[in-house]
């Protein structure tokens, strides 16, 4: 059956309280920590050894669309009417958007600690400790803002300089990669400081607290990130159709590192790319 994804903005106060009703059960069912160790467990970087899924490669983008309908539907089988929303970063920029209020996300996290101490995901509502990541406390935190180093959201110049790009990637296929789309919107480049960062990674360190690193799916923001990511892909393919999907087609290396090409499956799936191009029989967006 096809879903719809919706912008954030426009669900509903009943649609906001039926997809954190449906995170909670899951969290409560232990499998929502289940997704923070996938996602931890294929994290590398690129001077991590072994083979490289979820970020720094081409598989970014297939890897988190995999990634997102296994929640999607860990969540549908508690409510078969919820979907994940996403977040328009360029237009939902201010610690004031509906994004953050108490029915939904919660706010920023307290100056002292960065601990999230409204809505419910906050840890005095006891229903979302922290129980997978770097971290010994068990509260949620965030750092909009980064105000000891300010950086800001992705601007839509930003998105524009990504979208321009019609080459899917090139090699050697990490973060040094300089032309194609899934670098440019993973947000890695060769720029010095906070400028290094675009799009999806400024994104992770505007939100910042837990939201930094392998484990930022403990943030259920992580989800409304990835699912505006995924549906810039699908933008992406719609503006170059006569643009190869996916690079590469064929066995390649980066160094020691062999990269998941077309037709071989992304770990720990059976899942291969070309099966994660086309998503209409699955969901759609408003």
């Amino acid at each position: 059956m096809v879903h719809t994804r919706q912008n954030q903005s426009s669900l509903t106060a009943a649609q906001k309280k039926r997809f954190v009703s449906a995170l909670l059960a899951v969290k409560r069912k232990g499998q929502y920590d289940e997704f923070v160790r996938m996602h931890v467990a294929y994290y590398s970087g690129d001077g991590d050894g072994g083979q490289r899924v979820a970020h720094m490669a081409p598989t970014f983008l297939p890897w988190h669309r995999q990634f997102l309908l296994e929640f999607e539907g860990a969540l549908q089988r508690v409510d078969p009417g919820v979907s994940v929303p996403y977040w328009d970063w360029t237009v939902d920029r201010s610690p004031t958007s509906s994004l953050w209020g108490e029915g939904f996300l919660g706010g920023n996290g307290r100056r002292s600690d960065r601990r999230v101490m409204t809505g419910p995901f906050a840890y005095g509502s006891g229903h979302w400790p922290i129980t997978e990541g770097v971290t010994e406390d068990k509260f949620l935190t965030r750092d909009f803002g980064r105000p000891h180093d300010p950086i800001e959201l992705p601007t839509k110049d930003e998105l524009a300089w990504a979208m321009r790009d019609s080459l899917y990637d090139s090699a050697p296929w990490n973060s040094t990669s300089s032309h194609g789309f899934r670098n440019k919107i993973e947000g890695w480049t060769s720029g010095a400081g906070k400028g290094k960062f675009r799009n999806h990674n400024r994104v992770h360190r505007w939100v910042g607290g837990h939201m930094l690193g392998a484990a930022s799916v403990n943030d259920p923001v992580f989800w409304l990130n990835h699912a505006f990511v995924d549906l810039l892909w699908s933008r992406w393919h719609r503006k170059y159709p006569d643009s190869a999907p996916y690079l590469p087609a064929g066995g390649t290396t980066t160094g020691t590192r062999r990269v998941v090409t077309l037709d071989e499956p992304m770990p720990p799936w059976k899942v291969k790319p070309s099966s994660m191009i086309e998503h209409g029989h699955l969901y759609r967006y408003a």
